[in-house]
């Protein structure tokens, strides 16, 4: 049986008027969807690690804590159909973080050197998220289901 890649998610919530998720979107690949950070574990990297460093990485934010880990999600990976396995957690960055910025991502990953368009959408989201990333939200609140979903 073939071991599953390890891999992090981040929900970075950040509370203003109403709460908001920070997610991106890959500038010149309109058909990779907007996303959350998200990415592999290192060898001998503890989760919270990684998840912080994937933030970091693809978005450059250095000011997010982590809240709690919220699901761990079972899968094969959609491009590859391998085995991957993602725990996904709640982070808060601070009420002042940017609306919107780029960010050229760093790192030793497939997406070093991309640029990435950040922002901050209201939740609930308008629209699902890539690869079915928003599947978990509701855990954090269980009303931050897309608003398509509400219509179902």
């Amino acid at each position: 049986m073939t071991r599953p890649r390890i891999r992090v998610a981040a929900y970075v919530i950040r509370h203003g008027a109403v709460p908001e998720l920070l997610v991106f979107d890959h500038v010149g690949m309109p058909q990779a969807g907007t996303q959350v950070p998200a990415g592999g574990v290192r060898p001998g990297e503890d989760l919270e690690q990684a998840v912080l460093r994937e933030v970091v990485e693809e978005t450059g934010l250095h000011t997010v804590s982590v809240v709690e880990q919220i699901a761990v999600d079972t899968r094969p990976d959609p491009a590859t159909h391998r085995p991957r396995r993602t725990t996904y957690f709640h982070l808060q960055a601070p009420a002042t973080t940017e609306d919107a910025w780029s960010h050229a991502v760093s790192g030793d990953g497939d997406d070093a050197g991309l640029t990435f368009a950040c922002r901050f959408l209201p939740l609930p989201l308008d629209q699902p998220l890539a690869d079915d990333q928003d599947a978990w939200l509701n855990r954090i609140d269980p009303h931050w289901t897309t608003k398509a979903d509400d219509q179902q």
